[in-house]
């Protein structure tokens, strides 16, 4: 279920990468504080590819990402991620357990440390994903409108459900 919804996100975000110009795709926009489309793709990107990196590490900490520019520079890279982590998520059926680790203050060091699980992290993933989708949307409106954005991308299931049975 959490899987079939994270690959769902995912190829909305695939689809709007491909329509969105090469050139497009590392300029700064105004609209994103400067942070360019494929920095917020990267972003996502990576928080996924963290909790891939968990299931054989046993420990999560998106703190730690490698924040790769050639992901937020080259669109087609940032497609083969997509598909990599795709392909991770429709074999990776069973949860199981991870600790998960962050840094919440501006000194180093002082790292919280809690139980999770890979769920629960798929979850945050899904959620994290919805929102810098959110923000891609509004950078395609200000910005980038000759890329068609799929219906309700950037969306929360829960917006969309609640819209849903407030229209009937």
């Amino acid at each position: 279920m959490l899987q079939a919804s994270a690959t769902e996100l995912l190829d909305q975000l695939k689809e709007i990468i491909k329509n969105c110009k090469e050139e497009d795709f590392s300029r700064p926009l105004p609209v994103l504080s400067n942070s360019t489309f494929g920095q917020h793709v990267r972003h996502t990107l990576e928080f996924f590819l963290c909790l891939f990196d968990a299931k054989n590490e046993g420990l999560i900490n998106y703190d730690n990402r490698k924040h790769d520019t050639f992901i937020e520079t080259d669109s087609s890279l940032a497609i083969s991620v997509i598909e990599s982590i795709q392909e991770f998520l429709s074999t990776q059926l069973e949860d199981f357990p991870i600790s998960f680790e962050a840094n919440y203050t501006l000194k180093e060091g002082e790292i919280a440390k809690m139980p999770s699980s890979f769920n629960r992290e798929l979850a945050y993933n899904i959620e994290h994903a919805i929102h810098h989708m959110a923000l891609l949307k509004v950078a395609v409106n200000q910005s980038l409108n000759y890329i068609e954005i799929p219906d309700n991308f950037g969306v929360a299931t829960s917006t969309i459900r609640y819209q849903a049975s407030s229209n009937a």
